[in-house]
């Protein structure tokens, strides 16, 4: 297996982690155990899962792993999109980070596709 941190999803998984964390910052103080917390869980969840993935050592392992992360990804676009409607934060970042999601989800199914069929 090749080394995460060299792939492009994962770096960019990890800067929407961080994304992630900067704006739930201005969240309300009620939500940290709420929203925000899931929000950042599922966030981290990404990148942690592509970085697993590649280390179990098999292209089965690491493409199901990278399919663990697009359902995370999943998870976090319905947890923007609801603090975007209720509204828990800036309008133009919450849709960036929900841009951000969709771009990874991308990413993440080329790249299974790749391991699947041997590509990569």
């Amino acid at each position: 297996m090749q080394d995460y941190r060299k792939l492009t999803v994962w770096q960019s998984s990890m800067a929407l982690a961080k994304d992630c964390y900067t704006v739930t910052m201005s969240f309300p103080r009620s939500e940290l155990f709420g929203l925000t917390d899931q929000i950042r869980r599922s966030a981290v969840s990404i990148p942690s899962n592509i970085s697993e993935g590649s280390g179990r050592g098999t292209s089965k392992e690491f493409a199901r792993y990278l399919r663990i992360a697009y359902a995370s990804g999943c998870e976090l676009g319905t947890q923007l999109e609801l603090a975007r409607r209720i509204p828990m934060g800036p309008e133009h970042e919450l849709a960036d980070l929900l841009s951000q999601v969709e771009d990874i989800r991308r990413m993440l199914t080329t790249l299974t596709q790749r391991i699947e069929t041997g590509n990569s």
